[in-house]
């Protein structure tokens, strides 16, 4: 059968005693200016797949499938086959079914080569094994693993700084040893592979989205306790060196905008710090709970 599909996605999903759906939404956001002043479309449906798939792992739940919606100026077939590509991709490498999605040319909407892509996933996970960060304690211990760059967050300020046209995202940068545009169109990292095996001895995991370290990891913790991070534990990676030069950002402003090449965040007990390090390869110890003092629920020295 070919031409357009059914109103409606079907999927049945079974072996589950007491299932809880968990589902999240997001869209690329001013990546693609990026990937539209280079013409290359084939990664930006890798980054939402996995941005969403990072987004309902830190509860533990396990992805059913996913749909996408991109609206567009002007339809272009190579432009939005080249976006199916990457999106079932990166959906085929964590058994994730692209059930369905939409796209609308509204000329009066986006401009030129204008488009928005946005996903949304449904995922499932057993109610006893929903993981909330509720039994986190202080003492236990902050893992992070690695990111693949920037992966979806800070580009409007990475175009401010640098700006969108192609002779400047075509430097080359000896520090990245690639050109600038090739380092900002590195796909977001997805974790599901990696953690799926470690989660019932993971407390919390927080993806380091939009807002950083800073924003991100109150979200799991119980009150009463700040998360302390080292930042000398952990290399932080040449193009937020060079973001922050180029551009003169505050320190502080630097960890609020970017993951600065942490990805995600779990803790766990110090009792499994090994088991989890030994199976996750580059992670690292990055900080610890600890009591709060004062307003702060995160402290990166």
């Amino acid at each position: 059968m070919s031409g357009v599909g059914f109103f409606g996605g079907l999927f049945e999903f079974k072996g589950y005693k007491k299932p809880v759906l968990v589902s999240s939404t997001d869209s690329v956001g001013t990546k693609l200016k990026i990937a539209n002043a280079l013409a290359k479309h084939d990664t930006i449906g890798i980054d939402i797949v996995n941005h969403c798939i990072n987004d309902i792992l830190t509860c533990g739940a396990e992805p059913l499938f996913f749909l996408d919606y991109i609206g567009i100026g002007k339809l272009t077939p190579k432009k939005v086959e080249a976006i199916a590509k990457g999106l079932a991709q990166a959906c085929r490498e964590v058994g994730c079914a692209l059930i369905g999605g939409e796209t609308a040319e509204m000329p009066g909407i986006y401009a030129g080569e204008d488009y928005d892509l946005v996903g949304f996933i449904i995922g499932v996970v057993e109610k006893e094994k929903i993981i909330m960060g509720k039994t986190i304690a202080v003492g236990d211990t902050i893992i992070g693993l690695p990111s693949s760059g920037l992966h979806t967050n800070g580009y409007s300020l990475v175009r401010k700084i640098f700006g969108e046209t192609k002779p400047a995202l075509d430097t080359y940068y000896p520090e990245l040893n690639r050109t600038l545009g090739e380092e900002l169109l590195e796909p977001h990292r997805c974790y599901y592979n990696q953690l799926k095996p470690l989660l019932p001895i993971t407390k919390g995991m927080a993806h380091i989205t939009g807002g950083g370290l800073v924003d991100n990891v109150p979200r799991i913790l119980p009150q009463g306790m700040t998360a302390k991070f080292h930042s000398q534990a952990w290399t932080v990676p040449p193009i937020f060196q060079l973001i922050q030069q180029r551009g003169n950002v505050d320190r502080n402003e630097m960890y609020r905008v970017f993951n600065m090449g942490i990805g995600m965040a779990l803790i766990c007990s110090p009792e499994v710090v090994n088991q989890l390090t030994g199976q996750l390869p580059k992670a690292k110890v990055i900080g610890e709970v600890v009591k709060q003092a004062g307003k702060a629920r995160v402290v990166i020295k």
